[in-house]
């Protein structure tokens, strides 16, 4: 498959070439020639999707959703991880939607979506699971097929419990529901969830510094030039925020309860059986190999891929995960 890149420079060289061949344009010759120019490009330039930016307001707090694709057309919910939002998509969202309606929220505390305080708003996965299923409900979005990662996992998952018949199928990566993924990375979380502390909460605040963000995003890659120094700089400026690493620390707590979860899910997997693909940083310190083996256990559709990356395996893999996801989609949900 040819990438976006590779032919939006093809049909630059084109278009050189073409005006080059053209020695002089008269005012009666210029329009013929701009609108074969533009054929041209039409011709050589990969299909592009346009994304719009846009909110919904859901008991008085803002959620920022980014939407792209026909909305007649199946839907594919992508449900971002810790410590990004909605932005980790930005590339796969223009790909996916020149076949699938495509819905990416940020909960609230990510991205562009508000912060309320503490006191004001319960910052549990179960709250964001609620926000999830009112803004599907809003547009009118009966199913959808959900791309799971890190914390869009427990996300999704209980979405999934609540409502089995509207998951179409899971695209899952580096997303657990299985205690074998939780390894040593999560040893001083356990302890802050065994006894919550202020000594073991302080205890993970170095995890929401610069270095740690950044670590998140480089642990693991082979080729570090395919990793944009934007996706760490970015999340961290929103973890700067005033307040935001208080909600952050409370979400560390609360995932806990995704444990405790974790039976539930399994067994609705088994007894559904919703179509899988798993494409999973076999690298990640965070959420690593072992938790990726399991779903072989309990579903009987799987497509499995290991890719020799880290956390945020989408920033190194893109382009062959957005191939096989397509490909997954057009197989498993498209009619």
């Amino acid at each position: 498959m040819t990438s976006p890149r590779t032919a939006l420079k093809a049909g630059v060289a084109a278009l050189a070439l073409f005006t080059a061949a053209v020695p002089v344009l008269t005012s009666n010759t210029a329009s013929a020639v701009n609108t074969t120019a533009s054929s041209v490009a039409s011709a050589l330039l990969p299909e592009i999707a346009e994304v719009s930016y846009r909110s919904i307001e859901i008991d008085g707090v803002s959620m920022a959703y980014r939407e792209a694709g026909d909305p007649s057309r199946p839907t594919v919910l992508l449900l971002h991880g810790f410590p990004t939002s909605s932005h980790m998509f930005r590339n796969l969202i223009p790909v996916l939607a020149t076949r699938y309606h495509v819905l990416a929220p940020d909960y609230p505390g990510f991205g562009a979506s508000d912060m309320p305080d503490r006191a004001q708003f319960e910052y549990t996965f179960e709250q964001y699971a609620g926000m999830v299923t009112e803004l599907m409900d809003r547009k009118g979005v009966e199913s959808a097929s959900l791309y799971l990662m890190d914390y869009g996992a427990p996300v999704g998952f209980r979405v999934f419990a609540d409502n089995p018949e509207r998951v179409d199928g899971f695209i899952i990566q580096n997303g657990n529901a299985y205690e074998e993924g939780l390894e040593e990375f999560w040893d001083p979380i356990k302890a802050l969830w065994n006894e919550p502390s202020v000594e073991h909460r302080d205890a993970l605040r170095p995890i929401l510094e610069v270095g740690a963000t950044e670590w998140q995003y480089t642990h693991g890659v082979g080729d570090l030039e395919t990793v944009s120094w934007d996706s760490w700089h970015h999340d961290q400026h929103l973890l700067d925020r005033p307040g935001a690493k208080e909600i952050q620390l409370d979400l560390f707590y609360d995932y806990r309860t995704n444990v405790d979860e974790y039976p539930l899910w399994q067994s609705l997997f088994r007894e559904h059986q919703p179509p899988a693909i798993i494409l999973w940083g076999k690298n990640d310190h965070i959420f690593p190999e072992a938790g990726a083996h399991p779903y072989l256990n309990d579903l009987e559709t799987v497509e499995f891929h290991l890719l020799d990356t880290g956390h945020f395996a989408l920033d190194e893999y893109g382009p062959l995960m957005a191939r096989e996801i397509v490909e997954f989609l057009d197989r498993e949900v498209d009619d």
